[in-house]
């Protein structure tokens, strides 16, 4: 009902904003395909359209009229459907193989993985101008597992991939989109699989990516609802393996107990990469990379002293250790100590004293890695 009334006042509000402007606009039947045919893409058409239309147009009253449309739009499709529809336009935008193969190529470490994925992209390429040539391509499927513990960039090299397919013009979009289990699991018996439907076709022609895949079997013997969202996303692999990537990504011994879960679940995937710890020294490269990003230098005595707490947890290394998390825990906790220390400066504060972080930052910087 709630959802009636904000169809009714899109239809009102964009058919005076129609009438208002004295034109053919088309306003009004942007919200017919959004709210009759469920066209995502009208609706962000409408949000780009009106926003042409408030820098354009110098009518009394025009940003207050498109403000208006906007957040019942919001109101109608839902905040986060939107922001699904932005974000997917964004990942979808064309960056062509070879700035792709750089930035792949930037990310620190993981040599064994660029190589791998290098590997793939250079065989799909090929099949890809088998196609092209009217010759047969292999059957194998473009879904990969990417096996490793956090923080190692799974995620990151997961979105690269993705618009590396669609360079390629292996996939229609190129769009990434991150599930986890309460993104394929519903609450109540019977919807898991229309949930899962739902989300496949949202990711067509992009990639979908799993993480900790292995959660929708963490209860294999009582799981139901996992069992179910399993059968319908194995389902899925194949049946739109031509236009559909799906990653997976876990710990190693944690994925093999999952691909052990269903049946023909593992033959699905042709692909399986491993993501190894990141060394001490790329540890520290990741530190020096934050700074770079966001506007620090590290004096030489800092950095040291990094590489020391670093060395610490990563000679202690367990199951919770993270990585790249872990660095960037510890970047956020020394640039805290930094401010802190900073605040207390009665003076002007100089642009270099922003900028620099020193050794008493990183020293009182520990509690995360204790």
């Amino acid at each position: 009902m709630i959802s009636e009334n904000y169809k009714h006042l899109l239809v009102k509000e964009t058919k005076q904003l129609d009438v208002y402007l004295g034109r053919n606009t088309d306003f009004q039947k942007l919200v017919q395909e959004i709210t009759d045919e469920q066209n995502d893409k009208a609706a962000l058409e409408l949000i780009k359209n009106l926003g042409i239309l408030t820098k354009r147009e110098s009518l009394p009253k025009m940003e207050e009229k498109q403000e208006k449309i906007v957040e019942i739009l919001y109101k109608y499709l839902g905040a986060q459907k939107i922001d699904w529809l932005v974000q997917d336009l964004k990942d979808s935008s064309y960056v062509s193989l070879e700035n792709l193969l750089v930035q792949l190529e930037d990310l620190i470490g993981l040599e064994n993985v660029k190589q791998q994925v290098r590997d793939l992209i250079d065989y799909n390429k090929i099949q890809q101008m088998r196609v092209d040539n009217g010759l047969k391509k292999s059957n194998k499927t473009y879904h990969i597992a990417f096996l490793g513990n956090p923080g190692t960039a799974k995620t990151t090299v997961a979105r690269i991939v993705g618009r590396m397919y669609k360079a390629i013009g292996l996939l229609s979009k190129g769009h990434f989109i991150e599930a986890s289990r309460t993104d394929l699991i519903a609450e109540y018996q019977g919807q898991t699989a229309i949930k899962v439907k739902r989300l496949i076709n949202r990711a067509k022609g992009g990639v979908l990516f799993i993480d900790e895949a292995y959660s929708l079997t963490e209860n294999d013997h009582s799981d139901s609802y996992g069992r179910e969202s399993l059968t319908e996303l194995t389902k899925a692999l194949e049946d739109y393996r031509d236009d559909l990537v799906v990653i997976v990504a876990g710990y190693a011994d944690l994925m093999e107990q999952f691909f052990q879960s269903n049946p023909g679940l593992k033959s699905r995937f042709n692909t399986f990469i491993s993501f190894n710890d990141y060394s001490l020294e790329e540890l520290v490269q990741i530190f020096n990379y934050n700074c770079k990003h966001n506007d620090y230098i590290a004096e030489k005595e800092a950095i040291e002293k990094v590489r020391d707490l670093l060395k610490v947890k990563l000679d202690e290394k367990n199951e919770q250790f993270s990585n790249g998390r872990l660095v960037r825990n510890l970047f956020d906790d020394i640039t805290m100590n930094q401010a802190k220390r900073l605040s207390k400066i009665k003076e002007r504060i100089v642009k270099e004293e922003l900028i620099l972080l020193k050794k008493e930052d990183v020293s009182q910087g520990t509690e995360i890695i204790k």
